[in-house]
């Protein structure tokens, strides 16, 4: 594969050609992979000016920030599989100025990850409108990739998905219908007892919106997708056993495990809105578990992953 192939990995039909080969649908050990998180290019000062809606003409502190990410993941070892943005990747939304220019110096600064580290896009709610359309939908996959996908790594199969066709898909409704099919296909044969299927060791999805923050009844807000669809996509998950969620969006780390299921909410590379610092998280899959931890953009460059973490590697 390519260097710029391997740095910008966009999906085809639905699925990741780098990483769908026989060889990646067999268990052969543990590994780890990187979550990040909300880079969201321009939020930053948008924020301290109290105009998150008009704001966000300045984003040279998060350029650094995904900087100083991307540098501290190049120095792990072992390597992580591949690093997964989940979703806000720039903070101007579709047909509005600085669009362009976020899209370009975030690109610009990723284009240092190590060759042989996959970076994986998941579409966030400023990346296509908090109601998408057809347009905003193919500008994000002409830009990114695919809205979503399904990959294998190292016997794990992993769902990427357009959150924001659960939160509000007025303006695309065959767009949605389209995810929902291809989605309960991808569960039907995750959870297939037969031989001609891949049986995956784990199942990963991962998406902007957080299911729920800290409980499955908790209310619905801004930050979690609504009750209905919530307890749809829980059922739906359970069944076809999913291990975890991985997300964003909520700029601050949350999430729980309920009934088997881990719902992880991760911090941003970006701007903080509680009292969390810019990091990422180390995910570390192993025959049995898939362990979390958020680690500091500062913490991981200096120390490198947790040592307990580390260890679990070597098993």
């Amino acid at each position: 594969m390519a260097e710029s192939e391997n740095i910008f990995l966009r999906a085809k039909h639905r699925t990741f050609s780098g990483l769908t080969e026989d060889a990646q649908c067999e268990w052969k050990g543990p590994f780890c992979f990187i979550q990040a998180a909300d880079p969201q290019l321009g939020l930053m000062k948008a924020w301290r000016d109290g105009d998150c809606d008009g704001g966000g003409e300045e984003w040279a502190e998060e350029v650094e920030l995904t900087k100083q990410a991307v540098e501290a993941v190049n120095q792990l070892r072992p390597r992580p599989k591949f690093m997964v943005l989940c979703g806000d990747l720039v903070h101007a939304m579709p047909d509005t100025p600085f669009r362009d220019g976020q899209e370009r110096d975030l690109k610009a600064a990723l284009k240092g990850t190590d060759p042989s580290i996959p970076l994986v896009f998941v579409s966030g709610n400023h990346d296509l409108g908090n109601t998408p359309t057809p347009s905003t939908v193919e500008q994000y996959c002409n830009a990114w990739g695919d809205d979503y996908f399904s990959f294998w790594v190292g016997g794990v199969l992993c769902l990427v998905l357009n959150s924001q066709l659960f939160y509000d898909a007025s303006a695309c409704p065959q767009l949605k219908e389209a995810q929902e099919t291809w989605l309960e296909a991808q569960l039907s044969r995750a959870s297939s007892s037969s031989s001609t299927d891949p049986k995956p060791k784990h199942v990963l999805v991962f998406q902007h919106i957080p299911l729920y923050l800290e409980s499955p009844d908790e209310e619905e807000q801004y930050f979690n997708l609504q009750r209905v669809v919530r307890q749809n996509l829980l059922d739906r998950f359970k069944k076809a056993g999913v291990k975890a969620v991985f997300s964003g969006h909520y700029h601050r780390n949350a999430g729980g495990c309920h009934g088997g299921l881990d719902m992880v909410v991760s911090s941003a590379i970006g701007c903080q809105l509680g009292d969390d610092t810019h990091g990422v998280r180390v995910v570390v899959v192993t025959a049995d578990s898939v362990i979390h931890r958020y680690h500091s953009l500062e913490q991981l460059r200096v120390q490198g992953m947790d040592e307990d973490l580390r260890k679990l590697l070597q098993a």
